[in-house]
């Protein structure tokens, strides 16, 4: 269902801005109301004459390249992270190695119980994740080939127990205690062998680390990046991950000691002015250091000036001018 007018004033709003022929993009500030807003449609996506007549009233300055239309409403958040992805491999594909973009996701509705960082945290890992797989080589391939071996088991398991497979798992404790014994039943060990590949999610036990190129995602802190290791479950079974296995995590802060030589996508998950600095530095060894595989640097809900840390005076404007003015906005979606 197409939202109305009325809907677009007070809902959630997903804009989303493509290349045109010159791979133009309008480095402008996404934002709603008195700003400028440059967005376009998703290819095949368009809205009603009303609609666009709306955005065109909130639009401030004239669409130089790309187009002034909002898409349709995401249907849920991994709906959200996907169209971002697509948005982000497309940008890619047409303005070369070591691009930069900016992604605006925003759900609080005004709601300051939670951080940005907090509140945007699950799109993040399924944005990370989509994009991971559109871009990442080799890596669509080793997940298929992991779920092809899961239902694989299950199919070889069903066959073995019959209608009693599921109840393997009850009689797990007794194989374990006859592991010892020389003369185990082949069928326990074919069993067996099958539940270890489930309840490992397929992995390749000759193939379990990942050494292709690498995905970092830059926390503001180290804390925030200690709670993503843990939390985003990257070292475990494949169908448990909530990413890849070859994303890393860093900090912004601190002293950088991570290989960033094999790194082919770089994200800055809610940079702040505070780090404004380092991201500065960051981003600028990342494109002298692994210029040739860096293919997207990606600025997730960045907040790089603020009154209180930069100012609105020589240094912030200076900063915009720099950094965050020439980031195309690919994908905004905000709550107002």
């Amino acid at each position: 269902m197409r939202p109305t007018r009325a809907s677009l004033g007070v809902g959630l709003v997903g804009l989303i801005a493509r290349p045109t022929a010159g791979a133009a993009f309008i480095p402008a500030p996404p934002a709603l109301g008195a700003k400028s807003t440059p967005v376009s449609s998703r290819i095949g996506k368009d809205l009603d004459g009303g609609v666009s007549a709306l955005v065109e009233l909130r639009m401030s300055t004239p669409v130089e390249s790309g187009f002034g239309m909002p898409t349709e409403l995401p249907d849920s958040l991994d709906d959200a992270a996907e169209i971002a992805a697509e948005a982000c491999a497309a940008f890619t594909k047409s303005s070369g190695p070591t691009s930069r973009c900016r992604i605006d996701f925003d759900t609080s509705v005004g709601d300051e119980t939670f951080t940005t960082l907090k509140a945007s945290t699950e799109f993040m890992q399924k944005f990370t994740s989509a994009l991971s797989y559109a871009l990442v080589p080799g890596l669509m391939e080793r997940r298929q080939g992991e779920m092809m071996r899961v239902a694989k088991a299950r199919a070889d398991l069903r066959a073995l127990q019959g209608d009693n497979w599921v109840e393997a798992e009850d009689d797990e404790e007794e194989e374990d205690a006859a592991a010892g014994d020389e003369d185990v039943p082949e069928d326990v060990l074919k069993r067996r062998e099958l539940m270890k590949i489930i309840a490992e999610g397929g992995r390749d036990p000759d193939n379990a680390e990942w050494d292709g190129p690498k995905v970092r995602v830059y926390f503001p802190d180290e804390g925030s990046a200690a709670l993503a290791r843990r939390d985003w479950r990257v070292n475990g079974p494949p169908d448990q991950a909530l990413v890849p296995p070859c994303v890393e995590f860093s900090s912004c802060g601190g002293v950088q000691l991570n290989d960033i030589s094999n790194d082919m996508l770089v994200f800055f998950f809610c940079p702040r002015a505070s780090e404004a600095e380092f991201v500065e530095e960051i981003l600028y060894k990342h494109e002298g250091t692994a210029a040739e595989k860096l293919a997207l640097t990606v600025f997730v809900n960045p907040l790089l000036v603020d009154m209180g840390v930069t100012g609105f005076g020589m240094a912030g404007r200076m900063l915009r001018g720099r950094l965050i003015y020439p980031l195309p906005p690919l994908y905004y979606l905000r709550a107002p």
